[in-house]
């Protein structure tokens, strides 16, 4: 598989890693009673609807004087933020966090907020599971990043190459692969929530009855004989905020508990309250909150599940992320 740093990446991280100060041993981190500004990132997808919906709540008020949330669309658009310093605390694909922590970027990760939003998507009666992709056209979005690398995995793991046994049309975003779903050009789309949801709505919309036909969650407990628990994505945090402001973590990890609480009771609330950061409607993100299975699990407490993850994705070599599961300290 495509790592998730290509070779120009890869350098521009390296470089922008010796600029940064690295990270410092948890009884070293300085602390300061408040934060001007909680600035929050993530992508357009449902941890991000928790995150809107704690901002728009206050339930930062206790730790900073105002918070706010930001979408970014790409993994690459993460990537440079990060690098940058411009993004301190974002949603992070776990394996993405796992591949710059082992790199010696200074990030940790503090939390787990979904166990798993990804899908195929698909019209066709036919496919029901993964060995039912063979021969098809598939669109698989985010090239080299965490969808297409558990996505390859599980290929492997029934016998599939998709290079040879599967016509696969990479596309930028989850958005984009719905999009060639629904335009007919291809047979399947490997999709994430809230896109999936969009896409069924959509098909409706257009007389076609989109599915989701393979959850891959459920597909990825049946290969690893564990639960069906995919911790793609949680907060993750860098140095940089680490060394200002270590001691709020224990309150902002606690108000995301409270808000991820109050986004799976009452999904219309939290839609309304992210609507317009995520840019989609809200009714869209209410439909998809019971299809996100989004939780506040602490990072510690969700290791077994997430080492699982990455030793099956990354494969023997572990290429993904650098060759090794990451140590103690990436944990918070």
């Amino acid at each position: 598989m495509t790592s998730p740093l290509g070779p120009d990446r890869r350098t521009v991280l390296f470089r922008a890693l010796a600029t940064l100060p690295m990270l410092a041993a948890p009884g070293l981190l300085r602390a300061q009673s408040r934060i001007e500004t909680l600035a929050l990132y993530g992508p357009p997808a449902g941890p991000s609807v928790t995150l809107a919906h704690a901002v728009a709540t206050n339930r930062f008020a206790d730790i900073a004087d105002t918070a706010s949330m930001t979408a970014w669309r790409t993994p690459d658009e993460l990537r440079a933020g990060l690098t940058s310093g411009s993004i301190l605390l974002s949603v992070v694909p776990v394996q993405a966090a796992a591949n710059l922590y082992n790199r010696g970027f200074p990030i940790r990760l503090a939390n787990v907020m979904t166990n798993g939003l990804l899908y195929v998507a698909t019209a066709n009666d036919g496919i029901t599971a993964m060995p039912d992709l063979k021969g098809l056209r598939v669109a698989v979005p985010f090239r080299g990043d965490t969808p297409e690398i558990l996505f390859g995995q599980l290929l492997a793991h029934h016998g599939l190459n998709p290079e040879t046994d599967l016509e696969i049309s990479y596309a930028g975003t989850p958005i984009e692969a719905m999009q060639l779903l629904l335009a007919g050009r291809v047979d399947a789309a490997l999709t994430a929530e809230p896109s999936t949801t969009a896409a069924v709505i959509a098909g409706q919309q257009a007389g076609k009855q989109v599915r989701r036909a393979i959850d891959l969650q459920a597909a990825w407990g049946e290969m690893t004989g564990a639960a069906a628990v995919l911790p793609q994505a949680g907060l993750a945090i860098t140095g940089a905020f680490l060394t200002e402001h270590n001691d709020a973590i224990p309150a902002l990890l606690a108000a995301l508990k409270a808000a991820n609480d109050e986004v799976l009771a009452d999904p219309a609330t939290a839609a309304g309250n992210a609507a317009k950061v995520l840019g989609m409607p809200a009714p869209l993100l209410a439909a998809s909150v019971p299809h996100s299975n989004l939780v506040a699990r602490a990072a510690g407490e969700a290791r077994a599940d997430i080492e699982r993850m990455l030793a099956a994705m990354t494969g023997t070599d572990m290429a993904a992320i650098n060759g090794k599961l990451p140590d103690d300290s990436f944990y918070l």
